[in-house]
């Protein structure tokens, strides 16, 4: 078992996490309110402006790196991120903190205004509030609390809030990476402060291939079928198979990597969207669908691997397409994401564990994720294995309407990530 936390610097910490909590709370209700809605990409750079100017406040270095180069960085949409650094009291190792700003759309079902960032019941209301918004705050204020406890450590700490986590990151921490701002030349370690409970400590996530099937007819008058060929027939002949064939067999396969919930432990296969005909026009006219189009979301394991993964579905296709007459199809890749894992008995687990033990007196939970996150390219771009997911926020709120976050949750998560800095930092 890691090393305890028991010593009077580490009581100063938590103290410390305590005594800003009611600021922790004012800067997650004022990023809240800037509506960083993803797509398209709103108020971006406010989003980085606001971080920016608390890591500047408290002394980080200030760095804005816009995403020069990347398609979804637009004059209308411009893609910003932030990232504050700030050196120990001796040189040594760097630990990144790194947290999205970007937020998915309120959607319907609210009884809270998303964006009112009201304080009840002992929470934080809004969209955003756990993912992750308040995550970035724990980060923030993680650093200000052993600032606070006059508490010194070697090597430095960054934070950054970076942009478009929500389709995908690439504009956010893989531009980061790849420009060489965040590789494993100049960062040890990282803590991502995504919202999986304040027990748990995230090692990993599934691998994601999505994909795109078009199926092409052949049009004709819709009162003589039989004169042309259906697309949207085709595509129903796709589906059953998978829902038939394909799917049953998935579900017979689970992971050793302890992903939660239980059921994502297996390999599945979503249906994103379908599509076929006349699709949007309000006036129809009588035509036989001559290409349809599907969107497929495939979560595989690691222990599956994506080469093993396509090859499954092209046999599947090839299948369908040998038993039913005239079926012509399309396969293209639309996203693959690799699986990752930290490595086992990681110094960033460790000092989690530890610190979760001394904050909230019980064995943290070890985990992966249903879905993917940005340690994807810190592990797959950046080559920073030593990366984990902890923050404050109930996963199964992300999302949501009516989204929130607890306030006990995030001055524990503040206390529990200052603590293993200061483990990391000062090994």
């Amino acid at each position: 078992m890691e090393a305890s936390l028991e010593g009077p610097q580490d009581e100063r910490i938590i103290r410390a996490a305590e005594s800003v909590i009611d600021e922790a709370v004012e800067f997650t209700r004022e990023l809240i309110r800037i509506p960083t809605v993803n797509p398209p990409g709103e108020f971006y750079e406010d989003g980085a402006r606001c971080i920016g100017r608390w890591l500047k406040g408290k002394g980080f270095t200030e760095e804005y790196i816009a995403a020069e180069g990347m398609p979804e960085h637009t004059a209308k949409h411009p893609r910003i991120n932030v990232i504050g650094r700030r050196e120990g009291a001796r040189p040594g190792k760097t630990l990144h903190m790194n947290g999205h700003f970007d937020v998915v759309p309120a959607g319907r079902g609210w009884t809270k205004d998303p964006f009112g960032a009201e304080v009840s019941d002992g929470k934080i209301w809004g969209r955003g509030t756990c993912d992750m918004k308040a995550g970035i705050a724990a980060a923030l204020f993680a650093a200000e609390a052993l600032r606070r406890a006059d508490v010194e450590t070697g090597g430095a700490i960054e934070i950054s809030g970076t942009v478009d986590e929500e389709s995908g990151g690439y504009a956010g921490v893989a531009h980061l990476c790849k420009i060489g701002r965040v590789t494993a030349q100049n960062t040890h370690f990282a803590i991502i402060p995504e919202p999986l409970n304040v027990d748990r400590i995230c090692v990993g996530h599934r691998g994601v291939y999505w994909f795109d099937v078009v199926t092409h007819g052949r049009i004709a008058h819709g009162s003589m079928p039989y004169l042309g060929h259906s697309a949207i027939d085709d595509m129903g002949a796709i589906l059953e198979a998978i829902r038939t064939e394909l799917q049953p067999e998935l579900a017979k396969r689970m992971t050793k990597v302890p992903v939660v919930p239980e059921l994502s432990r297996r390999a599945t296969l979503n249906v994103n969207t379908v599509s076929g005909g006349q699709v949007g026009e309000d006036v129809q006219s009588p035509c036989v669908a001559d290409r349809a189009h599907a969107i497929f979301d495939r979560r595989f394991l690691l222990e599956e691997g994506f080469d093993a993964t396509k090859a499954e579905i092209q046999k599947l296709l090839e299948s369908v397409a040998a038993r039913v007459p005239g079926l012509r199809y399309d396969l293209s890749d639309r996203m693959v994401v690799h699986p990752t894992a930290t490595p086992e008995n990681s110094p960033v687990t460790q000092s989690l564990q530890a610190a979760i033990s001394r904050v909230l007196r019980k064995e943290a939970q070890i985990i992966a994720s249903p879905g993917t996150y940005d340690q994807k390219h810190f592990d797959r771009i950046g080559h920073i294995p030593h990366t984990v997911a902890y923050g404050p926020g109930v996963l199964d709120l992300a999302h949501q309407p009516d989204e929130w976050v607890g306030i006990e949750d995030l001055k524990n998560s503040i206390a529990v990530i200052a603590l293993a800095a200061t483990k990391l930092l000062n090994a």
